[in-house]
């Protein structure tokens, strides 16, 4: 398998495991990664997931061999990686463990928080070879980083370390090489013990409302929220507060 998925409590754990290859992407790697975001979906006890990567390369981008065979890398449904523009409902946490380059990096855009070790860089160097970040990487990295910065890897196609893309808010949490798991298995334990629908329907808020009007803010904000007091969970949460005990979240 290209991509192996495995599943601990509430958290699902998605691997690239092409380290041969950099964990360049195949057609192969976008259709299997995208059966697994398919079950992830579809399974009810699954609240957040995390992509990481065997090996000391998250992934290098395009298998240009894969290319050049005439194979398609991209997915109908979640195009590149079969990832990028699959319609997530589901928190998606990257763990990146060395060199994030090209489609690796517009990999690591695509999700929602990113845990990097010091080994990992992050670039969209296609330019270099005469070719633009067609995979989100040119409006994703100026949503995520300052306008100028982005500008600046996109143009010179140069790589920035882990530090400063940490220093630049790309990156969540910055920790030692080998410890990448352990520390996105963290953050996604501060998040499964919230309430699933209501971190959904806040992960939602704030991806519609970038970039958006105070007016259009309240209005999403208002939506969602009308999702939430729909749900059993919404009567849990206060009646464990005045129980004096854990909530136990039913994701309904």
């Amino acid at each position: 398998m290209v991509v192996t998925y495995e599943k601990k409590g509430n958290i699902a754990v998605f691997t690239l495991n092409r380290p041969e290859a950099r964990n360049a992407i195949s057609h192969e790697v976008s259709s299997e990664l995208e059966k697994h975001l398919e079950e992830f979906e579809s399974d009810d006890d699954a609240w957040v997931a995390i992509l990481a990567a065997n090996g000391s390369v998250f992934s290098a981008g395009a298998d240009l061999k894969s290319v050049s065979s005439g194979k398609r890398i991209e997915t109908e449904k979640g195009g590149f990686a079969g990832l990028v523009r699959y319609p997530r409902t589901k928190p998606l946490i990257a763990a990146v463990d060395g060199p994030a380059l090209a489609g690796g990096l517009e990999i690591v855009l695509a999700c929602d928080l990113v845990v990097a070790s010091t080994a990992a860089t992050f670039g969209i160097p296609e330019v270099k070879r005469s070719l633009i970040a067609g995979a989100g990487g040119l409006f994703r990295l100026p949503a995520s980083i300052a306008r100028n910065v982005a500008m600046e890897l996109a143009l010179t196609g140069d790589p920035i370390t882990a530090e400063r893309a940490f220093q630049l808010g790309l990156v969540n949490t910055l920790c030692q090489p080998g410890s990448v798991i352990e520390n996105a298995t963290e953050l996604a334990g501060r998040i499964v013990v919230n309430a699933p629908i209501a971190v959904r329907e806040s992960r939602k808020v704030v991806l519609e409302t970038h970039g958006c009007s105070d007016d259009d803010g309240w209005d999403i904000t208002k939506e969602h929220f009308r999702v939430v007091l729909k749900t059993e969970d919404f009567n849990e949460g206060p009646l464990a507060f005045v129980e004096k005990r854990d909530p136990v979240w039913k994701g309904r």
